[in-house]
């Protein structure tokens, strides 16, 4: 029975190619309705694979689950969908309008529907000026833009875009967040797979990562960082006994911090620097790197004793601040945990 508040219940997507090709291994993942879903990985991590399975451009090796209440792959529940493929294709003898035309034609929408819709996704899009130019004479930036007014062509509940700002401009990346917020407060759910993390993480409610075809981590980006985020402590002066009046305890000294760490572990801090792993009396981690201490406390209240004790021994504060790690870094220790460092090389898994 699918769950009414969710528009993807996936319970187990597998896609094998041959006997040697492990492309997708039993993903599992739910998408709530009215949410901004984000699916990102290195390339060949399978988001596209799994992307096309969900639209039935791909057969899958097993699939189970529901999308929009019903099981995946089921016609009347891809009628309510929009999707913007990947390195998709107009023809070029199409005018923006016409194409908009076209597919909302092949979507079911009537003609009184797309006489009013059209012009409002142009607008919506920012291409109501180059509406009667031929396809063909778009930059790339342009056909994303046409390409995500297609894929809400005939009003979906949930809208699918597979790398919706590849080759556009940071203008036009800039409206296609703000279009997605808007779709959002409109009630639509929607479902981007993407490698830019950056962009994901301004709009994304949740975020699922894949790895060589495994869903890695899977939350919120507060709940993914909920580990490793710290405060930042900065004193006005560098000195390698500036912060012994805390009990210390030192476990390495290494290069570039961040390198083979646990989840439990400090973020990295920039690379090149002497890093000073360390452990408070009470067992909170620490890290040194000249005169700025991270330590592995996520409340302000908690440092406040800390903070006493440095200016008691007559250091003078200069900076205290909350730190949370990025989602780029999250992704580089998700992918590290799967690969053992922090390369990864692209494609399925190989037998």
């Amino acid at each position: 029975m699918a769950d009414p508040s969710l528009a993807l219940e996936l319970t187990h997507i597998d896609k094998r190619y041959g006997r040697r090709v492990h492309a997708l291994k039993g993903i599992s993942l739910n998408v709530a309705r009215g949410e901004v879903f984000g699916l990102l990985g290195p390339n060949g991590a399978g988001k596209s694979t799994l992307v096309k399975i969900l639209m039935t451009v791909v057969k899958p090796t097993r699939a189970q689950g529901f999308l929009l209440g019903e099981p995946v792959g089921t016609k009347s529940a891809l009628r309510r969908v929009g999707y913007l493929p990947e390195n998709h294709r107009f023809p070029k003898y199409l005018t923006g309008r016409q194409t908009l035309e076209f597919f909302a034609s092949l979507s079911g929408a009537d003609r009184a529907w797309r006489k009013k819709r059209l012009p409002e996704l142009l607008d919506l899009v920012g291409m109501t000026a180059w509406a009667d130019q031929k396809v063909g004479a778009y930059s790339k930036g342009m056909m994303q833009r046409v390409g995500i007014a297609q894929a809400l062509a005939a009003d979906p509940e949930l809208v699918v875009l597979d790398e919706p700002t590849d080759g556009v401009d940071p203008v036009g990346r800039r409206d296609i967040r703000d279009l997605l917020v808007r779709l959002k407060h409109d009630g639509k759910t929607v479902f981007i797979n993407s490698h830019l993390l950056s962009e994901l993480e301004m709009v994304c409610d949740r975020v699922a990562i894949m790895v060589a075809g495994q869903v890695t981590r899977y939350g919120t980006i507060a709940e993914l960082a909920v580990s490793r985020r710290c405060y930042e402590i900065e004193l006005d002066a560098a000195s390698p006994d500036a912060f012994k009046s805390l009990g210390i305890v030192i476990r390495e000294s290494t290069g570039p911090s961040g390198t083979g760490e646990s989840v439990s572990a400090p973020p990295p801090l920039p690379a090149g620097k002497i890093s000073i792993k360390g452990t408070l009396p009470d067992g909170r981690w620490t890290e040194q790197i000249g005169n700025v201490l991270r330590v592995g406390e996520p409340e302000a209240t908690n440092v406040q004793a800390l903070l006493d004790q440095l200016r008691a021994g007559g250091n003078v504060i200069r900076r205290v601040q909350p730190v949370q790690p990025t989602l780029e870094e999250l992704f580089m220790e998700a992918v590290a945990e799967v690969t053992g460092d922090d390369q990864y090389a692209a494609g399925a898994t190989l037998k």
